[in-house]
């Protein structure tokens, strides 16, 4: 449920339909993966500087400190506010202790100054407000029983900070007193530099994972990942819901094309794109997971329900292309929906299934698209691995993702169309609508 003061304020103000895609975005992301909590500073009221975290003793506690990369000054690569970039990190042990599993938070992107402005002001744009401790849960969980494939490796939370999925560059930055720092390139850079003198360098298996705008800095920045490995290492990426499709909204209008031509021009993101795709069409496009495929080299999972709410909210039926509030319920709780808008989001699951037929074709790629009516999936240890789970064929994510990394049993697992699933625990959400 969305914070009301959030919604009171998004009320007060008369918004774009660009703004309220980001905000919309931003305050959604927070809510749902990092939690009410990361919009404030967890320092000291009193200002002073937080304590010295022994890693070992808060991770057996199931909390995992926050390192700032103090490094990260020396190449420029600031959170949008300037400050410093971040991440958690817990060290494999036993079997694990030669793989890596890095994980991107979601969040969103900001596409205007003026949006970039509010980001930078959250735990999404600045470590001054990002909680000094976070739990591992679902794909980053210690636990076995939760997590039984990956539970001992080294597992790194990778805080997102840049509003551009980590593709940002200096280069598009703006010396007009904004001070806004677009360095999500660079901040990639600085963590993968760090990560390999940690012991990356020498892993023997690994797996880029990310959620959302995560999702899609795995895509992005997947076949960067794997050059930085040992040739002989198994690498290979998850996107989570970070499949998010160029269509146009129930208006016909581009609404999430036209939002990410913002980003890319703001922010400098055609850069770190693929140089093939950025020379035969417009740099934004490129910026689309299905276009993005088209290019990596590395193995790719892709995890997403048919009926992402996030899309559906965002994509295809946005705040301005429903003004007589026809859509109001059925945005926001799939179960509200009428036949003839079921019939248009099925539609939306055929564009799905459409643009991910590549990864389908690819005997090295796998998949798990449901007809769950939710978002980011493997950070809970409710969507990802537990007894009420969302499986298709039996089996749940988890299941599907250690299937498709050990190459042990058929990975690649498409849902039938909705309401056919009774293991999908549809999340409700009530945001600003």
């Amino acid at each position: 449920m969305a914070n009301p003061r959030v919604r009171a304020l998004i009320r007060r103000r008369k918004w774009g339909k660009r703004d309220w895609a980001i905000t919309a975005a931003g305050f959604t992301f927070i809510l749902l993966a990092l939690g009410l909590t990361l919009l404030f500073d967890s320092r000291d009221p009193r200002g002073r500087t937080p304590p010295t975290f022994d890693h070992h003793r808060h991770s057996t506690q199931g909390l995992v400190p926050l390192t700032l990369l103090h490094r990260a000054k020396a190449t420029g690569a600031f959170c949008l506010d300037g400050s410093l970039p971040g991440y958690h990190f817990q060290k494999g042990s036993e079997s694990g202790s030669n793989n890596w599993l890095l994980h991107i938070d979601g969040g969103g992107w900001c596409s205007s100054i003026k949006t970039c402005n509010i980001r930078k002001g959250t735990a999404l744009g600045s470590s001054k407000y990002m909680n000094r401790l976070v739990p591992f849960a679902g794909i980053l969980s210690r636990h076995p029983s939760e997590n039984p494939d990956f539970y001992n490796w080294n597992i790194v939370k990778i805080r997102y900070c840049d509003g551009a999925s980590f593709a940002g560059h200096p280069e598009s930055e703006f010396k007009n007193g904004t001070k806004l720092f677009f360095r999500g390139q660079l901040i990639w850079e600085a963590i993968m530099s760090e990560l390999l003198s940690l012991g990356l360098s020498k892993a023997k298996q690994a797996l880029l994972s990310g959620c959302s705008a995560g999702g899609l800095a795995t895509l992005i920045h997947c076949d960067e990942f794997r050059d930085h490995l040992p040739r002989d290492a198994t690498v290979k990426c998850l996107a989570d819901a970070g499949f998010f499709l160029d269509e146009p909204d129930i208006l016909g209008n581009s609404t999430i094309s036209d939002f990410y031509h913002d980003v890319v021009q703001l922010q400098g993101v055609a850069k770190s794109l693929s140089k093939k795709c950025v020379r035969t069409m417009e740099p934004s496009k490129c910026m689309f997971p299905q276009e993005i495929i088209k290019n990596v080299r590395t193995p790719l999972f892709i995890v997403n329900p048919a009926y992402d709410f996030w899309q559906i909210q965002h994509v295809l039926v946005p705040v301005g292309s429903d003004p007589h509030g026809y859509w109001r319920r059925c945005r926001l709780n799939i179960k509200e929906c009428d036949s003839s808008q079921i019939k248009t989001l099925q539609g939306f699951r055929t564009s799905m299934l459409k643009a991910l037929s590549k990864v389908e074709k690819d005997k090295e790629g796998g998949m798990f698209i449901n007809s769950c009516f939710v978002h980011c999936q493997t950070w809970m240890a409710e969507t990802w691995h537990s007894p009420d789970s969302p499986r298709i064929n039996n089996k749940t994510i988890a299941e599907s993702v250690g299937d498709w990394y050990f190459k042990r049993k058929p990975w690649k697992e498409i849902d039938c169309p909705y309401p056919c699933n009774p293991t999908c625990h549809n999340m409700i959400t009530r945001g600003p609508s």
